[in-house]
């Protein structure tokens, strides 16, 4: 089996293996630098399986910022039927997309 973490940015897990290109909230990082995400909540050599309580001590993913860019456009309508009231809004969320260079424990 391959080395795997589960990784906390953002207020969110992600499992990642080495080589994944994933996107996270953003980060203040240029693209093409090296980041450092080092609360692993679990992280596993293939073999053997380490949890963290709550995070793995000593443990970090390196991963190197492929671009920054914004998610897709989401709606947001409210609408109380029967009181003419609609309202319609918008949002675009920052994000930085990440691929994984290296898990160490």
């Amino acid at each position: 089996m391959e080395a795997y973490a589960v990784v906390e940015t953002g207020g969110k897990q992600y499992l990642v293996k080495t080589g994944d290109v994933l996107k996270v909230e953003k980060l203040e990082a240029e693209a093409g630098n090296k980041v450092d995400l080092d609360r692993l909540l679990a992280v596993s050599d293939g073999a053997t399986l380490k949890i963290g309580a709550p995070a793995v001590a000593g443990a970090k993913v390196v991963a190197s910022v492929v671009r920054q860019m914004r998610g897709p456009k989401l709606r947001i309508f409210k609408k109380r039927r029967r009181k003419t009231y609609a309202r319609r809004a918008g949002h675009r969320q920052y994000l930085t997309v990440l691929k994984v260079e290296s898990i160490q424990q």
